[in-house]
């Protein structure tokens, strides 16, 4: 079963767009600039994005040996 979790070692401020790379199988650069686009054209991402940060767990240890 996957699992969303923010990335560890692909972060730039919180993980979130690493994480979501992993989990979609996605490039992180590229969810990125989705969420930069979607801040900038409906006002709405920064705070998806923050929500994110404080809902979605950091990426354990255990699951980075997997």
């Amino acid at each position: 079963m996957r699992r969303l979790y923010r990335s560890s070692t692909d972060r730039r401020i919180g993980g979130v767009c690493g994480g979501l790379g992993e989990f979609f199988g996605k490039d992180p650069t590229f969810i990125r600039l989705l969420f930069v686009l979607v801040s900038l054209f409906w006002g709405f991402g920064i705070i998806l994005y923050l929500i994110m940060w404080l809902v979605v767990p950091l990426k354990p240890k255990e699951a980075d040996k997997k």
